[in-house]
C-alpha cells in the first residue's frame, strides 16, 4: 500500500464523474468537504491482497501516529490510484481502506473515506511545515 500524506488547512473533494474502475461506489454526498486534516491519497497493490487485514491495521498506525504528531483530529482516505502501476483489485482496496477508517475512528479520530471509482475536483489548502508532505509505503 502506498499513501501520501498532506496536512491540511482545508480540502475539498468534488466528484465530476465515474472513473475506469469496474468498482464505483455510491458517492451519497458529491462532495467531502473538512478544515484542518490529514488528507490521505492511497492505493492498495497487489502484494496487499496477501493479507489485507495486516495492511489496515498497519496504515492506522503509521496514520494515527503521524496525525498525533501534527496534533490533528481528522483524517480523510482517499482513493487515488493515478501514481501506482501494480494495483491490487479494486475489491480489496476498498476493504483495506473501510478497515482503517474504522480503527482510526475506533481511536477518536474524525476518519472519512471519499467514494471510490470516481474522478474528483480537489481543492488543498496544504500547509508549509515539515512534516505537512510525507510519503509511505506499507
Amino acid at each position: 500500500m502506498r499513501l501520501l500524506i498532506w496536512h491540511v488547512d482545508s480540502f475539498k473533494s468534488i466528484i465530476t464523474q465515474k472513473g475506469r474502475s469496474g468498482l464505483v461506489e455510491d458517492p451519497g454526498d458529491k462532495e467531502t468537504s473538512v478544515g484542518e486534516a490529514l488528507i490521505v491519497f492511497t492505493a492498495a497493490e497487489k502484494q496487499d491482497e496477501a493479507d489485507p487485514a495486516a495492511t489496515a491495521h498497519k496504515a492506522a498506525d503509521l496514520l494515527a501516529a503521524h496525525a498525533k504528531n501534527v496534533k490533528c483530529r481528522t483524517i480523510v482516505i482517499h482513493p487515488f490510484a493515478h501514481l501506482f502501476a501494480d494495483l491490487g483489485s479494486p475489491e480489496q482496496a476498498v476493504a483495506i481502506m473501510d478497515t482503517a477508517t474504522e480503527l482510526l475512528a475506533a481511536q477518536g479520530f474524525e476518519a472519512i473515506r471519499t467514494p471510490f471509482g470516481w474522478f474528483n475536483k480537489l481543492e488543498i489548502n496544504a500547509k508549509g511545515h515539515p512534516l505537512s508532505r510525507v510519503a509511505k509505503r506499507i
